[in-house]
């Protein structure tokens, strides 16, 4: 009898015990992080170094909301950087600022006209860098700036584990228009400066 009672002991134990651990694994938040472009081939600039700048600003009072996603569009533009642009004249006089104007995202309600149906948050996530390449000797300079947006709604009583994934996805798209409009802007208007680009733009 003390047998049968200490086997039932044992598997009450373990059923305690796997209840507290898938519990426990629901309670862990969500890892996100920043969009990387380290597969992708980097951009040689005939520059001696690239200087990365950000004159953001955030503000951490609504309407602005960029300092509650779960990734950080200022951090993720920096990134870009470091894994996209690579100075590759080092004897050159030039160099590159890659300059970060605006990573913000806003937030607004939008109220519902129809009855029975939900208000909704409007998230407008923005994204404004200008790439600056000035040579040092004769002072001359040749830019190209990009500005991406992206826009999400969602129900106002959606949940923060909710929300955060839909920032992170959103997030995420805006980087890849980002990444494929400046290095196409890179390669119209910044040509003459990447390296083994002898072609030069003819301009109407």
């Amino acid at each position: 009898m003390n047998k049968l009672r200490n086997i039932a002991l044992a598997f009450a134990s373990l059923f305690l015990f796997s209840c507290s651990t898938t519990s426990d694994t629901d309670a862990i938040p969500l890892r996100y992080s920043e969009p990387r472009f380290q597969t992708t081939a980097p951009i040689e600039l005939n520059v001696e170094k690239v200087d990365v700048v950000s004159e953001f600003v955030p503000s951490f009072t609504r309407p602005n909301v960029e300092h509650l996603f779960p990734v950080s569009i200022e951090k993720a533009a920096k990134m870009w950087a470091e894994d996209r642009l690579k100075a590759d004249g080092f004897s050159s006089n030039r160099i590159a600022e890659y300059i970060i104007k605006d990573a913000s995202v806003t937030e607004e309600v939008e109220k519902s006209e129809e009855f029975l149906q939900k208000d909704r948050l409007k998230y407008r996530a923005n994204l404004s860098v200008v790439l600056k390449i000035t040579d040092k000797s004769n002072l001359s300079a040749a830019e190209t700036t990009i500005d991406a947006w992206r826009e999400l709604r969602m129900p106002v009583d959606t949940k923060i584990a909710d929300k955060e994934k839909y920032w992170n996805d959103m997030v995420y798209k805006l980087f890849d228009e980002f990444n494929k409009r400046m290095e196409q802007n890179i390669h119209e208007y910044l040509n003459m400066y990447v390296k083994n680009n002898y072609s030069i733009k003819e301009y109407n």
